[in-house]
């Protein structure tokens, strides 16, 4: 399976980033001797699942390195364009490829263990749409100052990973793109496109995983999958100054390790 590593974008004055760097490009702020995003590359890059790398939001410049063949696009300025874009490259690149995997430039936690298992949970749930979730209680073992957002619904606590999986041919479905550019940061949006009663199940917890995957699924006419993961280090993203600190310790200690 191919990769792309969404890179784009600049700290934005209202991100808690922006008071330590200011407007810069967040995949490359340094943790642990490296550029955040290059962290993500050698996890990509040594997983023995992942054939190419699409780099999309930095210069080919940038001095980052990978041991496999990568390609770097141009930001297209916006996190679903950017995933729209790598998605078209890899469908002219590669007609054949099926689905691609989808990672952000902030979880520099991942290792190449984590990103084979990824991939061999996808390739078994056959989904247009499979998004990774860790629950509190794998989050919070593992890293318990991690200070991540939960949804509580039926049966559990969980967030999202920024490690998922999505089949090449959505790229064709150009009103889904657009309405999911378009909600992307506006809640009516997102519930008129998702559902009112996914929003209502929500609320009163009445939701589960498996009722979340059949709603979202026929709403978007797609085959949607959330696969829960064993492994926190596919959400400990970093967001905030203590979560930057938290993934410097970690990664520091791995580098010594190493």
């Amino acid at each position: 399976m191919d990769a792309i590593v969404l890179a784009g974008g600049t700290i934005e004055p209202t991100e808690p980033l922006f008071e330590l760097y200011g407007e810069t490009s967040k995949a490359l702020i340094p943790i642990a001797g490296r550029p955040m995003v290059q962290w993500v590359i050698d996890a990509l890059s040594a997983s023995q699942r992942v054939d190419r790398i699409v780099l999309i939001g930095l210069e080919p410049n940038a001095g980052l390195q990978s041991a496999k063949e990568m390609d770097c696009l141009a930001d297209n300025h916006g996190i679903l364009a950017n995933a729209r874009a790598g998605l078209e490259q890899i469908r002219l690149n590669r007609p054949d490829s099926q689905r691609v995997l989808l990672a952000s430039c902030d979880i520099p936690a991942i290792t190449p263990e984590i990103v084979d298992w990824r991939i061999e949970a996808a390739n078994q749930a056959d989904a247009d749409l499979d998004y990774a979730v860790v629950s509190r209680q794998v989050m919070e073992q593992r890293f318990p100052s991690s200070r991540r957002s939960f949804l509580r619904i039926r049966g559990g606590e969980y967030c999202g990973g920024d490690l998922n999986v999505v089949r090449i041919g959505l790229v064709a479905r150009e009103e889904l793109w657009d309405k999911l550019i378009a909600a992307r940061k506006n809640v009516l949006r997102q519930a008129s496109l998702l559902g009112w009663d996914l929003l209502l199940l929500t609320l009163t917890r009445m939701l589960t995983l498996e009722s979340a995957e059949r709603k979202v699924s026929k709403r978007l006419q797609l085959k949607g999958r959330a696969t829960v993961s064993p492994f926190a280090e596919l959400a400990m993203d970093a967001d905030k100054p203590e979560q930057l600190l938290l993934l410097e310790g970690d990664l520091s200690r791995r580098a010594v390790a190493a």
